[in-house]
């Protein structure tokens, strides 16, 4: 039943979508809608204007550049292009989609900075297409770095792992990616392939696929085993349980999205009965947030109560929320709810360690105090959080990679630097935003930006910069071949070996 509805919803979306492409706009319902825009990021957009990127000659521009109608996708191809400068990981541009029926017949994967070219058997394994030339160079004669700083725009300020992670994943939709450069897909397209050196190479055409012939898009095995879970379903025993192990006196946590408390409470549950029977029978600990997209802080505490020294107050985030000033309940409850708090409601300690952390505290980004809030503070108190029975006091190490985001990019950003805990994998996707999303009155598309700055400890916004590893572990190609967890076993032997990384 519940899928049924599921495709009823799809067709019915794929409907409006159809139709708002075929939409057509005049040129005074478009400068009516960007008004509305305008207003949204001027009074309402935390990022708007912080990183030096003004978006209103642009609006003018693109108003003059007008006949007298539009159609609605080009309307939100522009605005998808012009919001995503800004710097707004949770910013984004709906109700339009690019035409997208056309694709190219393989699977692309990336490996260190390489655009591996895949094909799934019949064993429903991976294997590279061509192996004496397994990378792709060139689409069309066009070097395949510059084509991948094209097609995705609305990720054009992403952390440069994560936006090259994304636009592979996308080179598959070439009819969309044409759109966006400007081009018509040819009958024929050719695409040049090279060896591990990229000094040989070798040309193959093919001919774009219609929808019976598209391929899934390549995603990591890891994250694939917890594909269509939903966040109640980690309220099942046999989907909590499988997070959970032990191995040669490594203890191990995979944390595939940051659910809340509310959502499953028996994996919270299950977290505390781990976490309590490892501190005497493991030498170590890892927690595997790779490909995380997020949700709630939630877990992130409840972990801390084992990681956090009892006797220790750590300032972890500090944010600014846009809105009215003084802010309104809704507000502040909303940043409480982050296990956010501003210094007047914190305890005399935790006020002492904000100060403190003032004092050397450089926010890349100083906002106006007229338009943003006094800081709200996310703190690890361990004396509220844990008992000194609870700590867990051996190596503690968190993988991580390009793919994760929102609160799960919160998480690496703060347990980074705590004792005892060190970062490994690749730099985070950062993010952390607070975000609201409106509907503009013509065009019915819907843009949501972020209402709050998120600083590291460091002082930079997690957007757009994520949080870099203490250790860095890359994935290989047998990885991304699905052959093996390369990064996760390279840390299991560096533990193993000596329990000190080099």
């Amino acid at each position: 039943m519940k899928m049924k509805f599921l495709l009823t919803i799809l067709f019915l979306a794929g409907g409006f979508i159809s139709e708002a492409q075929d939409k057509m706009l005049t040129k005074k319902q478009v400068q009516q809608d960007l008004a509305w825009v305008k207003k949204i990021l001027d009074e309402n957009a935390s990022y708007v204007y912080l990183n030096g990127y003004d978006f209103n000659p642009g609006f003018e521009n693109y108003l003059k550049s007008l006949d007298d109608s539009v159609r609605a996708e080009d309307f939100g191809l522009f605005l998808t292009e012009t919001i995503g400068k800004m710097g707004d990981r949770h910013s984004s541009v709906r109700g339009y989609e690019p035409d997208n029926s056309l694709f190219l017949p393989f699977h692309f994967a990336p490996e260190n900075g390489k655009v591996a070219v895949l094909y799934f058997n019949k064993n429903r394994r991976f294997e590279i297409l061509n192996p004496r030339y397994p990378y792709l160079k060139k689409i069309d004669g066009t070097d395949i770095d510059r084509f991948l700083q094209k097609i995705l725009p609305e990720e054009i300020r992403a952390p440069r792992e994560a936006y090259f992670t994304r636009a592979v994943m996308e080179l598959r939709d070439i009819q969309k990616n044409y759109r966006l450069l400007n081009k018509t897909v040819p009958e024929k397209i050719e695409l040049t392939l090279s060896d591990a050196t990229f000094q040989k190479d070798t040309v193959l055409v093919i001919s774009p696929v219609d929808r019976s012939g598209k391929k899934f898009k390549w995603i990591e095995k890891f994250a694939m085993d917890y594909l269509g879970v939903k966040d109640e379903d980690y309220n099942k025993p046999e989907i909590a349980e499988a997070l959970f192990s032990i191995k040669d006196s490594i203890a191990y946590v995979r944390i595939p999205v940051m659910v809340s408390r509310e959502e499953a409470p028996l994996l919270f549950d299950r977290v505390n009965a781990f976490m309590k029977s490892i501190r005497h029978n493991s030498k170590a600990l890892i927690m595997d947030v790779r490909s995380n997209g997020g949700g709630r802080r939630d877990l992130m505490y409840e972990f801390a109560r084992y990681l956090v020294h009892p006797d220790s107050v750590y300032v972890v985030n500090a944010v600014k929320q846009r809105g009215p000033l003084p802010l309104p309940e809704q507000y502040k409850e909303n940043l409480n709810s982050r296990y956010l708090f501003p210094l007047s409601e914190l305890d005399t300690r935790e006020q002492e360690a904000v100060r403190k952390f003032l004092k050397t505290f450089q926010p890349m980004y100083a906002p106006d105090n007229k338009k943003y809030s006094e800081y709200y503070f996310g703190l690890l108190n361990g004396k509220k959080l844990a008992e000194p029975s609870s700590y867990y006091n051996k190596p503690v190490y968190i993988l991580a990679n390009e793919s994760s985001f929102s609160a799960a990019s919160v998480f690496v950003s703060v347990f980074k630097g705590i004792p005892n805990i060190r970062i490994a994998g690749v730099t985070t996707d950062g993010s952390s935003g607070n975000s609201e999303e409106f509907e503009l009155p013509h065009s019915k598309l819907r843009v949501k930006i972020s209402t709050m700055v998120s600083f590291q400890k460091d002082g930079k916004i997690l957007d757009g910069y994520g949080t870099e590893p203490d250790i860095r572990l890359e994935r290989d190609l047998d990885q991304a071949l699905w052959k093996s967890d390369t990064q996760l076993e390279k840390l299991r032997r560096m533990i193993q070996n000596s329990g000190q990384e080099k």
